[in-house]
């Protein structure tokens, strides 16, 4: 990890020149202590609110409380919550803190929901088997990096004509199920090299993964069911026994035998130049794909369409203006032409920013540490779970200016380019590259590429829209409510 990951955010236990204080907060009582965080942070004061509250109550960014899914289904749900941009950093230190089994917090679904294996992601980098499989993902992307900008230019054309036809017809357009069918069919094109309709899962993949992934990650989800009395019963429903994985065995199997028979020369890259087992590899391909490329997709470009629908015509114009005559000059979508778009560059950097599609990043201490917030540091034990809530630290006022405002052009220039490091959208910083030796998202570079093509290919496309939108579950839900085309096109 680099240098300025671990300097920023924390130092060696004995040398901090900052006032060392007790962590505020506490756990509460054994079992009730956790079940009254739970509740409070789904149905009585919500999640924001949960964090916000106690950040006023503690008058700090750094406090004790307890994150679901809590008892009986974790055993702890004790952590130690970093809400500001330099505390929040330590996360990303390797030689400080432990990323083993805690993708999903407190909690860790069935191994038999990934063939028995434990994925690279539920892997820490000093761990043989995640420099095996992490090199295994980023070669087999580097691979395929030809065909990152077609086939999503493919995929695009095809959600646009449907968006299109919907419009025309029901004079609106649900874009959540448009986009899983594009994110879905261009991940399965993208590893397998064939159209998912083409096999047996049909027209099926969207569906069969969204019930993979619920079903595991259930115990952290909410419908935002009221009155209080149904949130109570859904908290119940969810929280007191994991989803048994038999529920989508034959769901799952189907991923597996089609990514197993169509992803050949990617297993074969593998066993072959990896030493991976093809069975195993197999299993780490449907995670990347289905569950950190396909169901970040799910949160992602819903996430994009909608506040780049909320900031408003004159930043579609803006937008548009700029995408058109980068893309005359340059004779089409390269990369080229895609590096000189600074206020695209800048939008979605921003919109990575305020709403992060993976909002929550764990890890266990592994020493003793000493953690710096702005002015004050603390304490935290070996073994101890460090958890941090990504959307508070990227709105650190003490960092950004308007933090909670939509600011289209906050990283233009070089001050702008200058916040990127405090952009960590990717269990990084933005100024570091995913390594086999870190947790940064593999495909942190891809996703930036397809939201600036989504971008792009849209204002070619049209001078502007508007939405309805609303949050369901862990997503933005996006309904078109009207699209006006391009007056003039390049």
């Amino acid at each position: 990890m680099s240098s300025s990951s671990s300097s920023s955010s924390s130092s060696s236990l004995p040398s901090t020149k900052l006032p060392v204080k007790p962590i505020p907060g506490d756990y509460g009582l054994h079992f009730f202590g956790p079940i009254r965080d739970r509740l409070a942070y789904f149905y009585n004061e919500g999640r924001d609110k949960f964090f916000a509250n106690r950040i006023q109550k503690y008058q700090s960014t750094v406090f004790k409380t307890n994150m679901p899914p809590g008892p009986p289904i974790a055993s702890c749900s004790h952590v130690i919550c970093l809400l500001d941009a330099i505390s929040f950093s330590v996360l990303f230190d390797a030689s400080k803190v432990e990323k083993r089994d805690v993708l999903d917090g407190t909690f860790l679904p069935s191994l038999a929901y990934t063939g028995g294996h434990r994925v690279c992601a539920y892997l820490d980098p000093s761990e043989p088997k995640h420099t095996s499989l992490k090199s295994f993902f980023l070669s087999t992307l580097a691979a395929r990096h030809h065909k990152f900008i077609p086939f999503f230019q493919i995929g695009l054309s095809e959600l646009f004509n449907e968006l299109e036809a919907q419009i025309s017809t029901k004079k609106e357009a649900y874009f959540n199920t448009l986009s899983d069918t594009m994110s879905f069919n261009y991940v399965f094109r993208l590893f397998c090299n064939k159209n998912p309709s083409e096999t047996k899962i049909g027209s099926q993949g969207p569906k069969l993964v969204d019930k993979w992934l619920l079903f595991q990650l259930a115990p952290l989800g909410s419908l935002g069911l009221s009155p209080k009395i149904l949130g109570y019963f859904e908290d119940i429903l969810l929280r007191t026994f994991s989803f048994p994985f038999f529920l989508v065995k034959s769901d799952y199997k189907k991923l597996y035998d089609v990514f197993y028979e169509f992803g050949s020369s990617v297993l074969d890259e593998a066993e072959n130049e990896f030493g991976i087992e093809r069975d195993e590899a197999c299993h780490n391909l449907i995670f990347l794909a289905g569950f950190n490329a396909y169901g970040g997709m799910k949160v992602l470009f819903p996430g994009l369409i909608k506040w780049v629908a909320l900031a408003g015509q004159t930043l579609h114009q803006r937008l548009a203006d700029e995408i058109r005559a980068v893309i005359k000059a340059e004779g089409g979508v390269t990369l080229s032409a895609l590096n000189k778009m600074v206020l695209a560059k800048s939008v979605i950097y921003e919109y990575l920013r305020i709403d992060p599609p993976v909002p929550f990043q764990y890890g266990k201490a592994k020493v003793d540490l000493v953690v710096e917030s702005h002015d004050v540091a603390f304490e935290i034990k070996k073994g101890e779970m460090i958890f941090g809530y990504q959307p508070f630290a990227t709105k650190d006022p003490k960092i950004f200016v308007n933090p909670e405002e939509f600011v289209a052009d906050r990283f233009v220039g070089e001050e702008g380019e200058k916040l990127l490091k405090y952009v960590y959208w990717s269990n990084e910083r933005e100024t570091e590259d995913s390594t086999a030796e870190n947790k940064a998202c593999a495909g942190k570079n891809l996703v930036v590429l397809l939201c600036r093509v989504l971008l792009v290919e849209f204002f070619l496309r049209y001078d502007t829209f508007q939405v309805e939108a609303s949050t369901f579950m862990f997503a933005s839900s996006v309904t078109f409510k009207s699209l006006t085309k391009a007056s003039s096109s390049t």
